[in-house]
């Protein structure tokens, strides 16, 4: 199978309220590509906990930028709308440093693992995507 090009993947952005990018993988190679090519170590990644849905990059690890509380939040609401839990009410979120995700050997495409992983719980909510 030919290696596809970045452009090819499905990865939709936005920006947070502080000015922060935040992608979000559309399916499952492009969850994989985001969160183990396209990320910066020090970005925070982000997933709806024990459920299918979209990985999310708060980009801020090649900025040196700290991400700010509102920032994260946002992430984690964009995190919960693009999963199976759009409609349930509060949802939990975990996040960690990108380079806490890793691929275990054999999984399926849009699997990882994470450690030193935090959770937070937040309504499924969408932001104006970025141009």
């Amino acid at each position: 199978m030919p290696r596809k090009e970045p452009s090819e993947f499905k990865i939709k952005r936005f920006q947070s309220s502080s000015g922060l990018e935040i992608m979000t993988g559309q399916d499952d190679e492009s969850n994989d590509y985001l969160s183990l090519s396209l990320r910066h170590p020090n970005d925070l990644w982000f997933h709806v906990k024990g459920v299918s849905g979209s990985h999310v990059l708060l980009c801020c690890g090649e900025s040196g930028q700290k991400a700010d509380k509102e920032s994260i939040q946002e992430a984690a609401s964009l995190a919960a709308w693009f999963s199976k839990m759009r409609h349930g009410g509060k949802v939990t979120v975990s996040y960690c440093l990108a380079k806490q995700v890793k691929k275990p050997r054999g999984a399926e495409t849009g699997t990882v693992s994470i450690s030193k992983e935090k959770t937070l719980k937040v309504r499924p909510a969408l932001i104006d995507e970025a141009l």
